[in-house]
């Protein structure tokens, strides 16, 4: 059985567009959760963000044949799910409301904004982990990745063994690795 994991989002495009639903279940573990969120942002209402989700991803799998890519595989699913909530906003007459709060511009297309929209869903996803980590581990985690302090500098400032320190650090990173995933945990190691 192939690793679909290790295929790069236009080789799964191409492999879902031949038929092959394994290539398209990597692609809805991929983006489900990122596009969720940014739905999610933008609609304020969890079940509509869903809904918004899934009707992207269903009108993938019913339209397969015709899923050609002319920009990124993440570029064309934002800016999917983007058109079906101006979609909803037009229905519910609030499309001049949303346009003077001033974020609906997004420049899908470009592969700077792909990566800060990606980055900046990532980082909200790994902020919440954080958040639910006992409060000691939390503290050591924050020192060490956010004030860059080393281990010696965390153990000195809250009294506490190198060793507990070290302990606290691995015990987070592995907690975020349970709780996100392996891919967004290899993205947040890379991109602290």
């Amino acid at each position: 059985m192939l690793d679909y994991s290790k295929h790069s989002d236009s080789e799964l495009a191409g492999l879902c567009r031949a038929g092959d639903d394994a290539a398209f279940k990597e692609i809805y573990i991929r983006y489900d959760k990122l596009l969720y969120i940014f739905a999610l942002k933008k609609l304020e209402d969890e079940n509509e963000a869903m809904d918004v989700v899934q009707d992207v991803f269903v009108w993938i799998l019913s339209n397969r044949e015709k899923f050609a890519l002319k920009t990124t595989l993440s570029g064309y699913l934002y800016k999917s799910v983007l058109n079906r909530i101006f979609d909803i906003f037009r229905r519910q007459n609030t499309i001049r409301k949303y346009i003077t709060k001033g974020d609906h511009f997004v420049e899908v297309d470009s592969y700077e904004t792909d990566y800060l929209i990606r980055e900046n869903d990532i980082r909200t996803m790994i902020d919440k982990e954080i958040a639910t980590m006992p409060p000691r581990m939390r503290e050591v985690y924050e020192l060490k990745h956010k004030e860059n302090a080393d281990a010696a500098e965390i153990a000195k400032r809250l009294d506490i063994s190198e060793h507990t320190v070290n302990v606290h650090l691995q015990r987070g990173l592995k907690h975020l690795k349970e709780r996100l995933g392996l891919v967004v945990y290899v993205l947040f190691i890379l991109n602290p």
